[in-house]
């Protein structure tokens, strides 16, 4: 699921980023209002959360403009503003909810399963070659069968997923996927796995991997 994350402040922006990572989310990070209104000109997301006061357009004027247009994406308001007004102006321009800062990420998700619970959005996976995966649910479906994969194992392959045809290497990995840095028989173990499923996934020998879409 695609979500865009408009916030200016640059280390709220990254561990927002980072928690719908590992949540199983893809998440589109900007920090300027006129990059994310382009963006969601031209692209389809399945959710955003804005920022109101923000470099370029603000985040208010980016969801009317979005309504006026007839853009009906999810939005959730993630703003300082904290007045009563505040919060009825929002949603009088078609927000769907509005979260005060400073927040927990407990309320962040609790706002958003609502969110995803209302339009049904947690209705698609991601296909793979002959599979469906579901990495919120660490699953793989192949017509009526189901795989279950432990989370470090959904975590790499959705990592692979949103980064295919192209060099990853060991280190970058390590950097998304650890906290604690694994030995190399760890992440090969891992790979193999993988393997059993998509034979697809090519060793660059000592720097590291390529996932090859089957």
């Amino acid at each position: 699921m695609k979500i865009v994350i408009l916030e200016d402040d640059l280390l709220l922006a990254s561990l927002i980023e980072e928690h719908l990572q590992e949540k199983g989310y893809e998440p589109i990070l900007f920090y300027d209002g006129d990059e994310a209104f382009e963006y969601l000109y031209d692209n389809s997301v399945d959710l955003i959360l804005l920022d109101i006061n923000v470099p370029g357009i603000k985040g208010d004027e980016i969801l009317q403009n979005l309504r006026n247009n007839n853009i009906t994406t999810p939005v959730i308001f993630i703003t300082s503003y904290n007045s009563s007004q505040d919060v009825k102006q929002g949603f009088a321009l078609g927000c769907d909810d509005y979260i005060k800062k400073p927040f927990e990420f407990d309320e962040l998700d609790a706002r958003m399963e609502h969110i995803i619970k209302i339009y049904n959005l947690n209705k698609s996976t991601i296909p793979i070659g002959p599979y469906e995966f579901d990495p919120q649910k660490n699953i793989l479906i192949k017509e009526d069968k189901i795989y279950h994969l432990s989370q470090k194992l959904s975590q790499i392959l959705f990592y692979f997923v949103q980064n295919p045809n192209r060099l990853i290497t060991k280190e970058e990995l390590i950097q998304n996927i650890w906290e604690d840095i694994p030995t190399d028989a760890t992440i090969r173990t891992y790979i193999k796995m993988l393997r059993d499923y998509f034979p697809n996934i090519q060793t660059i020998r000592g720097v590291g991997y390529e996932f090859k879409p089957l």
